[in-house]
């Protein structure tokens, strides 16, 4: 099974197209990455973001489905809204199963977009994906709600245009996953870590592995966070699934 990332590149490999490649390599499936914006950026600092051309990402994508039978993708930075409605139309054309992470902010403080996406997402991809996973700052602009507490979270969860997963690591850990309007919270240990950095694209990426291998998508998001969780607590992300 081959799969497929549309992000950005994090030269330091913690985020970003490396990292989603790392991560579907340790659960054991092929990952293929479109470029979608180059970073100068490390787990500490970020300094700046040079996007792809549209014509150019559109390529990418068409010159890997006319070698590979893909069927679940994952996104990370999509950076502007003319990206995130070709990545929309792609998804649409090719009959793609997209797993959206709605980046728009690095672990390090930097803003990696050029103007607040929300709007975008809502109107093109999140109607055609199957599962998105804000955290609880992207959930807030996704649905211009405030999360302060679990019941919050809650509330957002039945705003966001498709089934989703807001993390809980700025929510004392607890997460909230909704499909299809049936929800359940999962409570994970807060790890006194300095090792997050690309924690948002390691669990999406994890979770389209799992996908794609054929795990229904409430077991995929499951082993998903105990992935990312495993990675946290050993500082390893690419040796993890022998332990699962």
């Amino acid at each position: 099974m081959i799969v497929m990332s549309i992000a950005g590149v994090d030269p330091s490999a913690g985020a970003g197209v490396f990292a989603d490649l790392k991560t579907f390599q340790a659960i054991g499936i092929y990952g293929t990455g479109i470029v979608t914006a180059l970073t100068s950026q490390n787990p500490y600092k970020f300094f700046s973001t040079f996007p792809v051309s549209e014509s150019f990402i559109e390529e990418e994508i068409d010159s890997v489905m006319d070698a590979y039978d893909v069927e679940f993708i994952k996104t990370g930075m999509l950076y502007s809204p003319e990206i995130i409605k070709l990545v929309a139309r792609k998804v649409k054309e090719y009959d793609l199963k997209a797993v959206v992470d709605p980046v728009m902010v690095t672990t390090s403080g930097g803003d990696l977009t050029k103007q607040d996406l929300a709007d975008a997402f809502n109107k093109y991809l999140l109607p055609q994906a199957i599962l998105t996973t804000p955290n609880i700052s992207e959930a807030e602009k996704l649905t211009d709600l405030k999360i302060n507490s679990e019941d919050d979270a809650v509330r957002a969860s039945g705003e966001i245009k498709c089934d989703c997963l807001i993390t809980g690591g700025h929510l004392d850990g607890v997460n909230t996953i909704n499909i299809g309007g049936d929800v359940s919270v999962v409570k994970q240990e807060l790890l006194d870590s300095d090792n997050l950095h690309g924690t948002g694209c390691n669990l999406s990426a994890a979770i389209t592995a799992y996908l794609a291998k054929n795990y229904v998508l409430s077991e995929a998001i499951l082993n998903a966070l105990d992935y990312v969780y495993e990675g946290i607590k050993n500082g390893d992300y690419g040796t993890l699934i022998a332990k699962l």
